[in-house]
């Protein structure tokens, strides 16, 4: 008999996998694809770290989550400076003084763009904005919200910004300096040699059984432990018997290139809407290769359905409610915990899946 049954084997049940080996626990792992990691595993193209199931950059604030995850994997300097392609134009993001300075040739201070800024969200301005397109004029006027907003949007969600809510977009980003740093933590970095290493340390010493659907045969694997993690969607897990939660899902065209260097950074968006794809990862670039061939990764976001693999919540009013209707029937399942992005229906960053699974084994421990 296991004292724990983890259910997936991406971050959030391989950290609690590590703590509760830790403390003496014998725990078994199911993974229901033909490798651990969840969406952070990497596989070796090339000689090239490619990201399987699209971009990760590890990043927080936190001094301790940073101490913790550099026990598993040394982590580069690499800066996520993602470029925005609009048609045959080119711009920094998020959006910055570099930015401001391409989209309008009189503005090179601050005070210029600050002063464009406000002209065109006076220009546009809604007291209260009953859709996306309304709410993002608002924030950043038309200049801005044509190239870099409008066309990226809707091909995240399939639908006209002005079909969206506006509650989609609570605030745009904008900064008056000439930093193209995507994100404000103080660590950041890729692992030297990929993910997957860290959950392969992270799961060392623990029996991990692949290709195996826990839902597809529930009976038989729960009598196998005590107590059950469960890290996949909490829908599925009760059958959808209140209907299904709503997601959006992603596609990726991979492709090996005969040649050094594709695009020369990491992550293009793509913001056209007559582009079908929304960004292109050159993988490469995470770890500054040098490798004479390059890999590729098309990204297609579209619609899903039961089967898709399930990437971002759709975390509007409607879903949300039906979630806290499922985490009422979770509270009633005894010796089972819920967790992760699809057990909790919620988009959580790295940084926040490693406290939020150290705080599940905490109170699973006392």
């Amino acid at each position: 008999m296991y004292d724990y049954l983890i259910v997936g084997s991406g971050l959030f049940g391989a950290v609690c996998a590590y703590e509760l080996k830790n403390r003496g626990k014998r725990c078994l792992v199911l993974e229901k694809r033909g490798h651990i990691g969840g969406n952070i595993y990497t596989e070796k193209i090339e000689g090239i770290n490619v990201h399987k199931y699209g971009a990760h950059i590890f990043h927080t604030s936190e001094k301790e989550v940073w101490e913790y995850v550099n026990r598993f994997a040394e982590f580069n300097h690499f800066v996520n400076s993602p470029i925005a392609r609009y048609r045959d134009e080119c711009y920094n993001l998020p959006f910055n003084m570099n930015t401001f300075t391409k989209l309008w040739r009189d503005v090179f201070t601050p005070a210029e763009a600050r002063a464009r800024i406000e002209k065109e969200r006076g220009e546009n301005f809604t007291e209260t904005p009953q859709n996306l397109e309304e709410q993002a004029l608002s924030l950043v006027g038309r200049t801005i919200y044509e190239k870099l907003v409008k066309g990226y949007t809707e091909k995240q969600w399939g639908k006209d910004c002005r079909e969206l809510p506006a509650f989609i977009i609570r605030r745009l980003p904008v900064r008056f300096t000439f930093d193209n740093n995507y994100f404000n933590d103080r660590y950041q970095g890729i692992p030297v040699g990929g993910y997957t290493q860290i959950i392969e340390k992270m799961l060392c010493g623990t029996e991990v059984r692949l290709g195996c659907d826990f839902l597809a045969e529930r009976e038989k694997y729960s009598a196998l432990a005590r107590k059950i993690v469960y890290t996949g969607p909490i829908d599925a897990y009760f059958g959808y018997r209140l209907g299904a939660l709503e997601y959006r899902s992603v596609r990726f065209e991979t492709e090996v290139l005969d040649l050094p260097d594709f695009q020369g950074n990491a992550v293009v968006n793509y913001t056209a809407r007559e582009v079908p794809y929304t960004r292109i990862i050159e993988h490469k670039h995470f770890e500054f290769g040098a490798q004479p061939k390059t890999v590729i990764s098309r990204e297609y976001s579209s619609a899903w359905k039961r089967g898709d693999e399930p990437y971002y919540p759709v975390n509007d009013e409607k879903n949300n409610a039906l979630y806290r209707e499922y985490a009422r029937l979770a509270e009633g399942e005894k010796g089972v915990l819920f967790g992760g992005r699809l057990g909790q229906y919620k988009y959580l960053d790295m940084d926040d899946v490693i406290v939020s699974a150290l705080g599940a084994v905490r109170a699973l421990e006392g």
